[in-house]
This record gives structure tokens, sequence and C-alpha cells, in this order.
């Protein structure tokens, strides 16, 4: 493996997350905020690692006994590409050595905030992600992407009409021993993750998106009986690289906005932390 392909921090870490096989558990939290990180420590007993690195903070601790880590991704699919792609190859570099196999298996969760596409999915409200529609065309970059979903794909691409300049839609499902463990209780859905915030989720600021009425034509589209729910900005890069990899993936999302009602719940740190605990214990249980 060359050092400009797998590229190690000087102490043998991941570069970009620093974790490497010792540090990383094999049950992780995701959150956008790294900020937010830091409600862990609130909930873990206790805590044995931590790093800082650009928006990447990492925390390795125990919670009844059960490790897990949580790490903070930052904003967008591009850095899930480098999220996934490193803790994946953590598993398999120890003493800052790569090991060609590895019998390790990730859970990974997010928690993340989102904008509802549905009105009747009220602000405060939670969404589990039993599928996500990924507008990034992420995934499309990898030759071993096999298109789990065809006729997923097909029948959202007839929906949509969309423009061919525009990155081509793939389509994922999530854990569903994730989703029956720790969002049994919320709405599920089918999760879009756009490419961007403004003009890639139908906002006009000076700029007009070049899709016309995109957040109708996705609410008014469904899947197995599953319509979409709500808007993001990284859940079909985390399903896409668990689906290839061979780990169990879900997204959890506060909702924060509901687009149709044009309606923001300012304030969602509360019902944040309360989300972290009860994200944390029910991870910890599967």
């Amino acid at each position: 493996m060359k050092a400009s392909e797998l590229v190690l921090a000087p102490d043998g870490k991941l570069y970009h997350i620093h974790l490497d096989s010792s540090t990383l558990a094999d049950k992780v939290l995701l959150v956008g905020d790294p900020g937010r990180v830091d409600m862990f420590k609130e909930v873990f007993d206790s805590v044995e690692y931590e790093s800082h690195n650009r928006e990447l903070h990492a925390l390795t601790g125990r919670y009844h006994g059960v490790r897990l880590t949580a790490l903070s991704t930052g904003m967008g699919c591009d850095n899930i590409d480098i999220v996934m792609t490193e803790l994946d190859a953590a598993l398999r570099v120890e003493n800052g050595e790569w090991r060609e196999e590895s019998d390790r298996h990730l859970q990974v969760v997010r928690i993340g905030t989102s904008g509802s596409l549905q009105a009747d999915i009220a602000c405060g409200s939670t969404v589990a992600s039993r599928y996500a529609i990924g507008l990034d065309g992420l995934m499309n970059y990898y030759r071993e992407w096999d298109r789990p979903l065809p006729a997923m794909e097909q029948a959202f691409a007839d929906h949509m009409r969309l423009d061919g300049r525009l990155a081509a839609p793939y389509c994922v499902k999530g854990s569903d021993l994730l989703l029956s463990a720790v969002g049994f209780d919320m709405h599920h859905g089918i999760t879009a993750t756009a490419p961007g915030f403004y003009g890639p989720q139908g906002r006009t600021i000076r700029l007009h998106p070049s899709i016309g009425q995109l957040n109708e034509k996705l609410a008014a589209f469904s899947y197995d009986g599953t319509p979409v729910t709500n808007f993001e900005m990284e859940t079909s890069a985390i399903f896409g690289f668990s689906h290839l990899l061979g780990h169990e993936a879900l997204t959890v999302c506060l909702i924060i906005a509901n687009r149709p009602l044009g309606t923001f719940l300012n304030d969602y740190h509360t019902p944040m932390r309360r989300l972290v605990g009860t994200v944390t214990e029910r991870l910890a249980a599967v």
C-alpha cells in the first residue's frame, strides 16, 4: 500500500480521523458538528481516547461496559468519503502497518439534523432512514458500486426526470437490524441526500435551483410503500460505503425544519441531547 494512497499520521493512525484498530470501537456514532461529540462525554461512563483534527473530533469510551466511538464528520458527502473509507481502513491498521484481513465489522449510526419534506412530520420529530437516495453521485465514482436497488433507481428516474447534466442518483438500503433495534419508535422513510444546502435542496437566496418544484417532486415519491420523508447531506454515502464494505448503517435525524410548512426549530440542543442518549443506549444493546 503506497504511502500516498493509505495516508497515515506520524503516529500511525489514519490521517484524517486519527483512529486505528486499537482506538476504534465496533459501534460508531457519527455526528456532523464536532462540538456535538462533547455530548457523549455526558453519556459515556468513561472515556479512553480522544482526538481532534480539523472538523473531525473522535471519542472512544464505554457505556454500561460496551465500547463505542463517537466521531464528527463535518458536512457533506465529500467528508463521508473520507470518514467511511478511513473507518474501514482503521480496522486493518495496527501500529502503523496495513493488514489485508480483519474479522471486525462496524455498526454505524449517524445522529443528525434534517428538514422534513412531509407536512405531517413536525419539527422536533425523529426520522430513521430505511432507504437513502443519493443526489450527490459519490458512489458512482467507485468501480465496485453494484447498484443494489436498480428498480428503485429506475422508478426514481422516471418520477423525477432530472436534467442529464446532474449526477446520476443512486439508491441504497440501510440496516434492517439497526432500524428495528434503534429506530423502532421513530418515523421511517426514504432520506434524500443532497450535495449542498441551498440550490440542491430547493432553496432560493439570490440564485435559483435548476430543478423546479424539487421538494414537492421528492415528497411525492415513494418506494416499497415508503415515502421520501426528509432532506440532508450525508446518509446516502454512509449507506453506500457500508453496503460495499460489509458494515451495518442507520441514520437517525432530528427534524429541525419543515419545508412544506416553512417552520424551523431554532433551539434544538435539548432534544438533540435526549436523542444522543437514546441512540447510545440502544446501539450499546444491539
